[in-house]
């Protein structure tokens, strides 16, 4: 029987997920925010200024929703230079215009760092791991994070703007291995500091879409909790689909499309223009997840879907 692990059959959303105006470091006002990701085809910005959250509600119209949201750290500086964690929080419902609690915990006490996401999910936030190679970051760290909604598998402005560190699958599939059930994000994290020639270098680059019924704050938020998206630097993921063991895959068109799993096995097609590829899986793999790059070498990464 035929069943689909991701299809777009209600509306999909174009969405970035980690956005930084005046409210705290970025150049861009809220508004001219979203005038500029209204033009190139967004319908959704969580608005992640810097340990403040500020409600952006009134920006809401039919055609545009703004994600209550900030971005917290917890920095030691070591020989790595400064290592840190970033977390996204976003609120689950758009009443909850509150900062929260800033985090206070020494970088090493997994313990409180813990405890603190834990306290942020009951308060009703989703708690995104944030670009974890620039972040200087290592396995014996971030592994040992729980509570966690999703990560960032592509930060945009981390790659053209902080040495090519925003790209990190493996941190992904090392946070599966072990068994954490998360979602991946692909974000801009744009401040636009650019020169004046370029004011969106770090736009338009990372994005998730959204399988929702409607653009409203309750439908948006629960096509997030149950992982109905897929994250992009720019190719579309149409549908993944498994009947029995046969999984298909079908994108716009891609020149590579590839099934990791949880251990060496692998499954791939390569070509020109490839939109639909079926792989028989061998029924032993915990999960899979789909990553189709286009001939300009862009992927798009679907979550990981557990299918053992």
């Amino acid at each position: 029987m035929k069943k689909f692990l991701f299809n777009n059959d209600k509306n999909i959303y174009k969405a970035n997920m980690h956005s930084h105006t005046t409210v705290s470091d970025g150049t861009l006002t809220p508004e001219q925010a979203k005038e500029a990701y209204i033009a190139r085809g967004y319908n959704i910005i969580a608005f992640t200024d810097h340990n403040l959250l500020m409600s952006q509600q009134h920006l809401n119209d039919e055609n545009f929703l703004a994600i209550n949201a900030c971005e917290v750290n917890i920095n030691e500086e070591n020989k790595r230079g400064l290592a840190t964690y970033h977390l996204n929080l976003y609120a689950t419902r758009p009443d909850i215009t509150d900062t929260p609690p800033m985090p206070e915990m020494d970088y090493l006490d997994h313990e409180a760092i813990n405890k603190y996401i834990a306290e942020r999910n009951a308060e009703g936030f989703l708690v995104c791991y944030n670009h974890p190679y620039w972040s200087m970051q290592t396995h014996a760290e971030y592994s040992k994070l729980r509570g966690l909604f999703a990560m960032e598998i592509y930060n945009h402005n981390c790659e053209v703007d902080e040495g090519y560190y925003g790209y990190n699958p493996q941190v992904y599939d090392e946070m599966l291995r072990q068994g954490q059930n998360i979602f991946c994000f692909s974000t801009d994290d744009n401040h636009n500091w650019g020169p004046k020639d370029m004011p969106d270098r770090d736009s338009f680059g990372g994005f998730i879409r959204i399988n929702s019924k409607s653009l409203t704050y309750a439908d948006v938020m629960d096509a997030l909790i149950k992982g109905d998206f897929y994250a992009s630097q720019a190719p579309e993921i149409h549908e993944i689909s498994l009947d029995e063991n046969i999984l298909t895959v079908r994108c716009s068109p891609a020149e590579l499309v590839v099934i990791y799993t949880q251990g060496r096995r692998c499954y791939t097609k390569k070509g020109e223009g490839i939109t639909e590829a079926k792989f028989e899986l061998s029924g032993n793999d915990d999960y899979i997840r789909v990553m189709c790059r286009d001939k300009n070498k862009l992927d798009a990464n679907s979550n990981a879907y557990w299918i053992k």
